[in-house]
């Protein structure tokens, strides 16, 4: 159906993104395209979907075939009747107001008789189930809602391809499921190919019949998801978990890894320590945010205490990027209060705010406005220099002289971390700081976010991303809250909060029940148990042979 032809990518004066790469995606073909953050998968599906090099710039050699036909010089509004492209912020693309109008948009620049639109969008909204949406204002819907509108919006046009840039990074687990079950869906049920680039791979992997995985210096490796993850640096920890003890086949679904399970022995979990009290650097009391007369967030108490890393969960649109902003000041508060170091942020200038809580945003590019990272880094730390060694730890190897605009979205927001810390404030605030980050950057994150509550800061991080919830909270006094409808629902350890929710669940949890939540502590208990094992067995030849 569509075939990449020694598909070469560079931008004058750097080393090739891309490099003689030749790939092929077969009708009703669901292909997942993986590696390292900033290794060039939006590249290579711009340079599908036709974005690249038109809206990018960069030198653009091979040929991209769909059916035959060279299409390598068409631009993507003469694609679209084949190919399908949806960005990793899909309201960005958005151009009118409601679901059903942007349904019917891109068949209107196609020229189709309204006899025609009509009968699509009805039958898009049926298929994706949105069609409760159709008169909402696009603005007003959930991560999951827009995504979906998003995917409707070129549905309609009946693409041959349908191609996905991280879709669903920043949606909550059940509206990913939802996104994923719509995909596999075309595939099945309508005979569309699906090419989806995705960092969690834990989500994708299991409906995926094909991979591409980059490794770095332009090339891409194709094959089946088991044998590529078979040796690929980038893994979800469930095919990590099944690399570490050696099971075969690797599973790659929750329910291939319990048949493994049932035969492994494990020794006893770790205890963990008592928490120690700590002093609270934010305490908030009764915070309510009101928009447009919506309660988005109700009477929320929360203490951010020093040295505790705190995850806030909770489905799209259940009010965490609105609990954030308040919190830092700069959102409008209905009533409540919000105490650090004895100030209340929104009634400080922002110089001083800067100085008392730093807030990642969900749209790092609201805080790039230089033309380089080396400009931005300067100008955060006033020529510190303690910008570019936090930087080269989270996405390392960004030119000092790129421009923040052309970074990949996890090399972005890379850079937007080390700009808000530049002002080393007591309260750190991130919201969904994982979005476009691959396994190893988010370990770096979780490392980065540890070191900063061990110097006695307090962070809160909003994510929907469980996985990292794990990694990064997992010291005695961390914590797990969760909003519902803006009200905080729960709030307690890890153990208590994520493991006892069916939607929050890591997958550790998922294969082998309480108290197992992280790969390396089942490693560990799998040695111990081995060690103990081994042991018991020379302690018994020892009194045979004496006897």
């Amino acid at each position: 159906m569509l075939e990449l032809r020694g598909i070469g990518f560079a931008h004058e004066g750097h080393a090739p993104v891309l490099r003689d790469v030749t790939l092929e995606v077969l009708e009703s073909e669901l292909v997942l395209v993986s590696g390292p953050t900033g290794v060039g998968k939006s590249t290579l599906l711009g340079v599908v979907g036709g974005q690249v090099p038109r809206f990018s710039g960069g030198v653009l050699s091979g040929s991209v075939l769909v059916d035959g036909r060279d299409v390598t010089l068409r631009p993507p509004r003469e694609r679209a009747a084949d190919i399908g492209y949806v960005g990793q912020d899909p309201a960005r693309g958005f151009v009118t107001d409601t679901v059903e109008e942007e349904l019917a948009y891109g068949m209107e620049q196609l020229g189709l008789d309204p006899t025609t639109m009509r009968r699509r969008v009805e039958e898009t909204l049926d298929l994706l189930g949105i069609a409760d949406l159709r008169d909402r204002d696009l603005r007003t819907l959930s991560g999951g809602q827009q995504q979906r509108a998003a995917i409707g919006a070129v549905l309609t046009m009946h693409p041959r391809l349908l191609v996905l840039d991280e879709p669903t990074s920043a949606l909550d687990p059940t509206a990913a499921e939802e996104v994923l079950a719509t995909l596999t869906r075309l595939v099945a049920d309508v005979g569309t190919s699906v090419l989806v680039a995705e960092h969690r791979l834990e989500r994708v992997v299991p409906f995926a019949d094909a991979m591409w995985l980059l490794p770095g210096g332009g090339t891409v490796l194709a094959g089946s998801p088991r044998d590529l993850l078979a040796t690929s640096p980038v893994v979800p920890p469930l095919v990590a978990l099944g690399r570490e003890l050696g099971w075969t086949p690797l599973p790659l679904s929750v329910r291939e890894a319990r048949r493994h399970a049932r035969e492994v022995a494990l020794g006893p979990a770790a205890q963990p320590l008592p928490a120690s009290p700590s002093e609270p650097v934010l305490s908030a009391r009764g915070v309510t945010v009101v928009h447009d007369d919506q309660v988005a967030v109700r009477e929320v108490d929360l203490t951010l205490p020093a040295g505790t890393v705190t995850a806030l969960m909770g489905r799209n649109g259940s009010g965490k990027s609105s609990l954030l902003w308040a919190l830092q000041g700069s959102g409008g508060r209905a009533s409540g209060s919000v105490s650090v170091g004895g100030a209340d942020p929104v009634s400080a200038s922002a110089a001083v705010r800067r100085g008392l809580v730093a807030l990642l945003p969900q749209e790092a590019d609201d805080l790039l406005y230089l033309e380089t990272v080396a400009e931005e880094l300067d100008a955060a730390d006033e020529g510190r220099g303690t910008g570019r060694p936090m930087l080269d730890r989270l996405v390392p190897g960004v030119p000092d002289d790129a421009h923040p605009r052309d970074l990949s979205e996890g090399q972005r927001l890379g850079v937007a971390l080390a700009v808000v810390l530049a002002g080393d404030p007591p309260a750190v605030l991130l919201d969904e700081p994982t979005r476009g980050l691959d396994y190893g950057a988010k370990a770096a994150l979780a490392t980065v976010l540890r070191e900063l509550a061990d110097d006695g800061r307090a962070v809160l991080v909003s994510t929907h991303d469980v996985e990292f919830v794990v990694q990064v909270a997992d010291r005695p006094g961390d914590t797990v809250a969760v909003l519902a409808e803006g009200e905080l629902i729960a709030h307690g350890p890890v153990a208590d909060v994520v493991a006892q929710s069916p939607a929050f669940a890591p997958q550790v949890h998922k294969v082998l029940g309480a108290p197992w939540l992280r790969v390396g502590d089942v490693v560990r208990a799998v040695e111990v148990a081995g060690a103990a094992g081994s042991a018991g067995s020379a302690g018994s030849a020892g009194s045979g042979s004496g006897v």
